[in-house]
């Protein structure tokens, strides 16, 4: 079997798995292998190919990939503790300006108030301001 129709299958399958894991990654490196089979059907040697194959899916992975996930990304969405700002909580153990307990969806953070003048009883529903760390920023809300 000729060696461009080899990279062209490696090509095929990375392109089929990057389908289904949604990682950019793999497709990245099967855009690798389509362009070291261009090198291979011009009669590249096999170590120059290899050479080939190793530049285009550094090149690609570093710096392609972080541009083309940022354009896949919806617009003004947020992730990680990014997405807790904004969100509601509620009071599981008093909240002062050193400390204290909110539960966040299904989940316990330490918690500090975001006016430091503020004692914050359990039960009571609070905005989160700010995430600082660990720790969640809260403001009572009126």
């Amino acid at each position: 079997m000729d060696l461009w129709a080899i990279w062209l299958i490696v090509a095929a399958v990375l392109i089929a798995v990057e389908t289904v894991t949604l990682t950019v990654a793999l497709g990245m490196l099967g855009g690798a292998a389509l362009v070291t089979a261009a090198f291979a059907a011009a009669g590249v040697p096999l170590p120059l190919q290899f050479l080939v194959f190793t530049v285009v899916a550094v090149v690609s992975v570093v710096f392609v990939r972080p541009r083309v996930r940022r354009a896949l990304r919806p617009p003004g969405r947020r992730f990680g503790v990014d997405a807790l700002v904004g969100r509601t909580a509620h009071v599981v153990a008093e909240v002062t300006a050193t400390g204290g307990r909110v539960r966040i969806g299904g989940e316990e953070w330490t918690a500090r108030a975001y006016d430091e003048t503020l004692v914050i009883p359990p039960g009571t529903t609070v905005d989160v301001m700010e995430i600082s760390g660990a720790t969640a920023v809260v403001y009572p809300r009126e």
